[in-house]
């Protein structure tokens, strides 16, 4: 059985929308947060609504890489096979990253917070579930559920940042969801191990699921009354035929690649990825003609054709292909490969989170001293901390210690704290209000198919070149260091293509901005 990672994750920093006057409070209805600079209480307000939805953010993206750990524990519990224990993981990936555009275009229309509260209400129930399950296809079932309910809330956390908070008061928001995304991925692996390890393998993994709800019980009220609430826009029509063209899509595509990470690749996997591009083009028609038509599309063709949009959504889907692998990697080599306790192997996620906390805490300033440029300094840097794992790996020999790669991941995460924030900041700066729940999901969902692209073409190296000279401790593990050198040298190979991608689209957008009106250049661009 191959643990697998997902993370999805984003972030983003448009310029300030224009100031929207506070909704009138009803009895038990929290009042809407206006989105000007003035009033400590109402930059109170929106500290609390920030707190909330982190808290929302942290839950989803620590599922994605908790249950790794536990996954040897369930399987002796439950009984169960290979085949389940990689749905555990890979249907929770799944689910969330069908729902995100569908759900973030929905908020657009009844607002961010029903769907949030909705969307974790889900998520909840089904964590419950899963913890409480008594065989592996319930098990399956509850975290696909899981996966869905997290994909319709997370995808709200964006757009309601851009909704309540003003321009610079924003980039420090956003600064903030960057830390939590590089903190809670980082922290899934030593959560786990530290549950596994306090509780017992018995039924240690069921308090992956259900600690859950422990947490629960502060998000949902805390919810109900901070969040912001916007009228109803009337008018609108579902967009069900765009829903079933991306729904397909979007199982062409993400259900190889997330079958590729423990089954391999196959002739089918990539017939069904090419399959995917007629029907996208499909789509792409389709909502043409709903532009054109004055209704309104699940992806607006306008947001789409701005080229810093599409330009950082391209760059964004390539950067996590190159990073999200990493734990992956780790988990596999530093448990089956050096023979390390699922604890020690979590304790080596806390310098990368360490390294994204510093890095996204200072991502504000040094964009606004150097622009689009700092993208190019979080990738490079990036590179930087990666290179250093693999030299000091190879330096170890067959019994690496943990503390050698403190300073590697510590770099790693730096840059990585200095990237997220930034680009989907610059991605978005100029999208109108009206358009930021379909934005933040399209951009999620690249970063979903790049963390699974990520992710299948590392694990296809590393399996791939695995190769024992024996079955002895010495042997496998110098067959594990030599596959985690070529695996991570193929992350390195992936961090400079999204620096060579940043730099071709920086040029193009450059030319764009150059030849278009004065009036519509944005500066930073």
């Amino acid at each position: 059985m191959r643990p697998s990672t997902s993370t999805s994750i984003t972030t983003l920093r448009p310029t300030a929308a224009p100031p929207q006057e506070p909704a009138p409070s009803r009895v038990g209805q929290a009042p809407a947060v206006a989105n000007v600079t003035s009033g400590e209480p109402d930059q109170r307000r929106r500290q609390l609504v920030l707190a909330t939805v982190m808290v929302g953010a942290f839950m989803a993206l620590l599922d994605t890489t908790i249950v790794n750990v536990a996954l040897p524990s369930m399987q002796h519990a439950l009984g169960a096979s290979d085949s389940a224990l990689s749905w555990t993981v890979s249907g929770y990936a799944l689910a969330f990253g069908l729902v995100l555009i569908p759900a973030g275009r929905l908020g657009d229309s009844i607002g961010r917070k029903p769907l949030y509260i909705g969307g974790l209400c889900v998520f909840l129930l089904s964590s419950l579930a899963a913890g409480l399950s008594q065989g592996p296809r319930e098990l399956v079932v509850a975290r696909i559920a899981q996966g869905a309910g997290a994909g319709i809330f997370y995808t709200q956390i964006n757009a309601t940042i851009v909704d309540t908070f003003p321009g610079p008061a924003r980039r420090s928001a956003f600064g903030v969801l960057s830390a939590i995304i590089g903190l809670s991925t980082a922290a899934g692996p030593l959560a786990g191990g530290l549950l596994i390890a306090s509780i017992g393998t018995g039924s240690g993994w069921r308090w992956v699921f259900l600690v859950n709800l422990v947490i629960g019980a502060v998000a949902v009220p805390a919810a109900v009354w901070l969040l912001p609430a916007r009228p109803r826009r009337s008018g609108e029509r579902a967009d069900y035929a765009a829903v079933t063209l991306l729904c397909g899509a979007l199982l062409l595509i993400l259900f190889p690649l997330i079958d590729a990470q423990t089954h391999g690749w196959s002739l089918p996997s990539f017939v069904s990825i090419a399959a995917a591009a007629p029907v996208l083009v499909g789509l792409a028609a389709w909502e043409l003609r709903m532009e054109r038509a004055g209704r309104t599309p699940l992806i607006p063709p306008r947001i789409v054709r701005r080229p810093a949009f599409s330009a950082g959504t391209v760059f964004g889907l390539i950067y996590f292909a190159s990073f999200t692998s990493i734990f992956f990697v780790l988990s596999v080599v530093w448990q089956d490969g050096f023979g390390h306790s699922a604890l020690m192997t979590g304790l080596l996620s806390v310098p990368f989170a360490l390294g994204a906390i510093l890095g996204a805490s200072n991502s504000r300033k040094l964009t606004d001293r150097l622009g689009r440029r700092i993208l190019t300094v979080g990738c490079g840097t990036v590179a930087v901390g990666i290179a250093s794992l693999i030299v000091v790996v190879h330096l170890a020999g067959l019994e690496p210690n943990g503390l050698y790669l403190v300073i590697p991941l510590l770099i790693t995460g730096l840059g990585n704290g200095l990237t997220i924030a930034p680009n989907v900041g610059l991605t978005l700066a100029d999208l109108p209000p009206a358009d930021n729940g379909a934005a933040s999901g399209v951009l999620n969902t690249g970063q979903r198919i790049g963390s699974a692209l990520g992710i299948a073409i590392i694990a296809t190296v590393l399996f791939g070149t695995l190769a024992p000279a024996g079955s002895g401790r010495h042997a496998i593990a110098a067959a594990f260091s030599h596959s985690f050198q070529l695996a991570t040298l193929a992350n390195l190979g992936l961090v400079l293509i999204a620096l060579l991608v940043l730099h071709a689209t920086h040029a193009a957008s450059t030319t764009a901005n150059t030849s278009s009106p004065p009036e519509r250049r944005e500066s930073g661009h």
